[in-house]
């Protein structure tokens, strides 16, 4: 394998691995793990073939674009803004989640049992000037804060190991069958590094598609070893923010997860209204930084919505909406000159199993 390829599978992982790990192991003790393996499963063919089918549309596309760029190009305008939205409401999903999570974590990490919403807030001041335009530098981190993820979960989970229950893990819970389904498309989301993945392996196109295939299983495989080692060593007694349940120093690595996941989300909407709707530098700080402080307080001061909710309606949104316009995207681009180094079948038949997919994704979070 050659490091533009390594590089390239990395980056999807790295873009995928996210703080919707720390959400995945509650709504398994809940459902059981054996029905939350199922839907990892199930959900993460349907995102690997989705990003395939991705990956071809911008194969075929002549110059560089971002998701709704390609929207507008296949679709038309009505495309644009609902992938607009889509990114946007799982942008500050995400953003919601992690300064809950972090609120949480330093409350019971630090002494003198301190308000969550007080250090919540107080993670956002730090992050609000870390986020200044001359620290754009240390967007790195994420690359560098995934592979030390990887290494800590591995080896949490042989460290753990002995202390499983294997009973715990042949578990399932039809009340609640449905329950992972929004955290678990959460953390499978990496749509927006697609575009970014064609421009990395420029020269090595053809490999592209195993690129995808298997940056797309490393986080699957990484979801499943967390998983197993909060269910399999406590059972239904699992915290909303899993790290939570190990004590101090798994503890940190979630506020670590949370930080480097928030950091870069929230250069994405700087980026967004920057330089996609050439907005001034007053009015992507408000959107940035001030929106999801605005949201946080709300949520948190009437209790509205826990960590692993905010992650579930954000996924099947955000994921949902994304997923049905790239499908018909692809079928659109059929048409396209241009041939790519690879083709997914795509019908309106596939189409519409998809679309039903994602709807019914939404529906379960919802009403299930």
């Amino acid at each position: 394998m050659s490091k533009k390829f390594l590089a390239t599978m990395f980056t999807l992982s790295g873009t995928i691995i996210g703080a919707g790990i720390l959400g995945l192991p509650y709504v398994f003790a809940k459902s059981g793990f054996l029905a939350g393996l199922f839907w990892i499963i199930v959900l993460g063919a349907v995102m690997i073939f989705t990003n395939l089918a991705l990956g071809e549309v911008t194969l075929r596309t002549r110059g560089i674009h971002q998701l709704a760029g390609y929207a507008e190009k296949y679709l038309g305008k009505w495309a644009k803004r609902v992938m607009f939205f889509a990114m946007l409401f799982g942008i500050y999903s995400a953003l919601l989640a992690y300064l809950i999570g972090e609120g949480e974590s330093l409350s019971r990490l630090l002494p003198g049992n301190i308000n969550p919403l007080i250090l919540g807030f107080a993670f956002w001041v730090v992050m609000t000037l870390l986020l200044h335009e001359g620290m754009k530098g240390l967007k790195k981190i994420e690359t560098y804060g995934v592979m030390a993820i990887i290494g800590i979960v591995v080896g949490i989970f042989f460290w753990f190991l002995p202390k499983i229950s294997t009973p715990n893990l042949m578990t399932v819970d039809m009340m609640h069958f449905a329950l992972p389904v929004g955290v678990v498309m959460f953390a499978l989301l990496g749509f927006t590094s697609i575009p970014e993945l064609r421009r990395e392996i420029k020269g090595e196109e053809k490999k592209l598609k195993l690129a995808i295939i298997l940056g797309t299983l490393i986080p699957i495989i990484l979801y499943i070893l967390f998983s197993a080692v909060f269910v399999g060593v406590l059972g239904k007694e699992v915290s909303e923010v899993a790290t939570l349940s190990f004590g101090p120093f798994v503890t940190i690595l979630g506020i670590f997860t949370m930080l480097t996941s928030y950091f870069v989300l929230a250069f994405s909407v700087k980026d967004l209204f920057k330089y996609d709707l050439k907005s001034s530098p007053m009015v992507n700080f408000v959107f940035s930084a001030i929106v999801p402080l605005l949201l946080y307080l709300f949520v948190s001061s009437f209790d509205m919505a826990g960590f692993a909710m905010i992650l579930g309606i954000g996924g099947v949104i955000s994921g949902g909406i994304t997923g049905i316009l790239i499908v018909l995207m692809n079928k659109a681009s059929k048409s396209s000159k241009k041939e790519p180094e690879f083709v997914v079948p795509m019908n309106w038949i596939i189409v519409t199993i998809i679309t039903i997919i994602f709807i019914t994704g939404i529906f379960v979070e919802f009403f299930a």
